[in-house]
C-alpha cells in the first residue's frame, strides 16, 4: 500500500513553503517572500510517532485570476487536492481572513476530504492570539496555531493527520526504485516528457523559460521497474542567471543530479548540442551517474533521411566527446514517438553502473591487454603493473597497481578503460580508474 499523502494548499504567499520545509526535515521548496514560487506540487517525505507517510506542497490558490501561469498552478493544485487523503489549508494570522482564503475554503469542502485550518505565522508563545478566532467563520473546526518559522504547533498538527491516514495504511519498499533526473537546458521539454510518461498534467508546461523552479519528484512504475522521476529547472549559464530564484532552482537541480541514479540529459533536436549542454552533461559525468543523452523534439525536424537520425547521433556524440558511453535515443515527448523505450535502456545503463567485476576477471583482461600494447617506459624505467581490482561502484571504481604511479601516462590508462569497456560493455557510465604505486593501501 503507498505511503498516506498529505496535500498543503492556500492562496500565496501564506508560508506554505517554509512550513513544508520545516515538516519533512529539508530545504526542498524554495522560500522566498514573493508570491507564485512554487508552481508545481513538491513531495517531501515525513516520519511521525512511527508514521511515514509524504507531505505534498502545492502551489498558491488564486480562484479568480485570470493569468494562464495561475491557472496551471491553480489545476495542480486541484490533482494536488483530488490524491490527497488529508489537506492542512494554510492562512496567515496577520492578514486575517480575505476573499480568496474563503474561496480556497469552499473549494476544500466541497472536496470531502478531512481538512485542517494552519493558522500560520503565530510566532510568539503565551496566550491564544485574539486574531485566530477570526478563521472559524471559513467553516473548517479543526484550526491549528503554528510556527513555519519556528515550529510552534506543527506536533498537534501532524497528530491530526496520524488520525486522518486509512487504516493498513504502510510505507512501500522502495529499495528497488531507481531514482532518474530530467535534466537540461530551459525548454527542451523535460517538463513535456515528464507529463507524457505519467499519462497526466503533473507539472506545468509552458513555451516560458523557468517556468519549472523546484526539482519535482514523481513515482511510476510500469512492467520494467519502479522509478522515481525527477523533474528539474532548466539551467542556464551563471551569466544569465540575475534572479534569486533561478539562483536557488539552479541548487536545486545540481542537487538532483547528485542524488539521482540514472540522469536523462535533454537536448532539443533543432539546436543539437550547445555549449549549455556539454556543460550541464559535464556536471552529470562529474557526479559518476548513470547518462542517457535523449534527444527530444525528434518529431519537428523536416527533411528527415535514410542517415539523419546516423548523422545526428554523430554529431551529438561528438559535441560530448567525453561521453561516448553514453547510449543516445531520439524521441518525441509530444507525441510519445520512442519514449516506452527509454525504461529498458534506463534498467540497462543502471545495472551497468552498480556491476562488480571479479578481480580474477579483471587481471586476466589487464594481461591480454598488456601483452597486445607494452606499458610506456621513461628514461630507460619502464611501468610494471602488477594487478587490478574494482573498489566500488556507481560509478565502477577500479585500482590498479603498478611499481611508479608518474610513468602511467593518461593515454594507456585511457587504453585499459577501452579494453574494460570492450569485454565488460559498462554501457552508459562513466569509470574511475585510481593509480596505486607499489606500498600505498589499497582501497576498501
Amino acid at each position: 500500500m503507498a505511503k498516506p499523502l498529505v496535500a498543503i494548499v492556500g492562496r500565496p504567499n501564506v508560508g506554505k513553503s517554509m512550513l513544508f520545509n520545516k515538516l519533512t526535515g529539508h530545504r526542498t521548496s524554495i522560500v522566498e517572500d514573493t508570491p507564485g514560487v512554487t508552481r508545481d506540487r513538491i513531495y517531501g517525505d515525513c516520519e511521525w510517532c512511527g508514521h511515514n507517510f509524504s507531505w505534498g506542497e502545492t502551489g498558491g490558490i488564486d480562484p479568480n485570476t485570470e493569468n494562464d501561469m495561475l491557472k496551471f498552478m491553480r489545476r495542480q493544485a486541484e490533482i494536488g487536492i483530488e490524491l490527497a487523503d488529508c489537506i492542512v489549508m494554510v492562512v496567515d494570522v496577520r492578514t486575517g481572513v480575505t476573499a480568496a482564503d474563503q474561496d480556497v475554503a469552499t473549494m476544500l469542502r466541497k472536496s470531502g476530504k478531512p481538512v485542517a485550518l494552519a493558522v500560520n505565522k503565530c510566532d510568539s508563545i503565551g496566550p491564544v492570539n485574539l486574531a485566530v478566532y477570526e478563521f472559524y467563520g471559513l467553516g473548517i473546526g479543526d484550526l491549528f496555531e503554528v510556527s513555519a518559522l519556528h515550529g510552534h504547533g506543527t506536533g498537534d498538527l501532524l497528530d491530526w493527520c496520524v488520525e486522518q491516514f486509512p487504516e493498513g495504511a504502510e510505507e512501500e519498499e522502495n529499495d528497488d526504485i531507481i531514482k532518474v533526473a530530467i535534466v537540461g537546458k530551459p525548454n527542451v521539454g523535460k517538463s513535456s516528457l515528464l507529463n507524457r510518461i505519467l499519462g497526466e498534467e503533473r507539472v506545468i508546461v509552458s513555451n516560458v523559460a523557468g517556468t519549472t523552479r523546484d526539482a519535482i519528484d514523481s513515482y511510476f512504475e510500469n512492467e520494467t521497474g519502479k522509478y522515481c522521476l525527477i523533474d528539474t529547472a532548466g539551467m542556464r549559464r551563471k551569466s544569465k542567471v540575475d534572479d534569486a530564484i533561478e539562483r536557488y532552482s539552479n541548487m536545486r537541480s545540481i542537487n538532483a543530479i547528485e542524488r539521482a541514479d540514472v540522469c536523462l540529459i535533454l537536448i532539443d533536436a533543432n539546436d543539437g548540442v550547445t555549449d549549455q549542454d556539454t556543460k550541464i552533461a559535464g556536471l552529470v559525468h562529474e557526479a559518476g551517474k548513470a547518462a542517457i543523452i535523449v534527444v527530444n523534439k525528434w518529431d519537428a525536424v523536416e527533411d528527415k533521411e535514410t542517415n539523419t537520425m546516423r548523422d545526428k547521433e554523430l554529431a551529438v556524440k561528438d559535441g560530448l566527446s567525453y561521453m561516448t558511453y553514453a547510449p543516445v535515443m531520439f524521441l518525441s515527448a509530444l507525441t510519445g514517438q520512442r519514449v516506452d523505450k527509454l525504461f529498458p535502456m534506463i534498467q540497462e545503463v543502471h545495472k551497468q553502473n552498480t556491476s562488480r567485476i571479479t578481480t580474477g576477471a579483471l587481471n586476466s583482461i589487464l594481461a591480454e591487454a598488456t601483452a597486445r600494447v607494452q606499458p610506456p617506459s621513461d628514461k630507460g624505467r619502464r611501468l610494471k603493473i602488477y594487478y587490478m581490482t574494482q573498489a566500488g561502484t556507481k560509478p565502477p571504481h577500479f585500482v590498479i597497481f603498478c611499481n611508479d604511479a608518474r610513468l602511467f601516462h593518461f593515454s594507456y590508462q585511457r587504453y585499459l578503460e577501452n579494453q574494460i569497456r570492450e569485454v565488460f560493455g559498462l554501457k552508459g557510465t562513466p569509470v574511475r580508474i585510481t593509480i596505486r604505486q607499489k606500498g600505498d593501501k589499497e582501497e576498501e
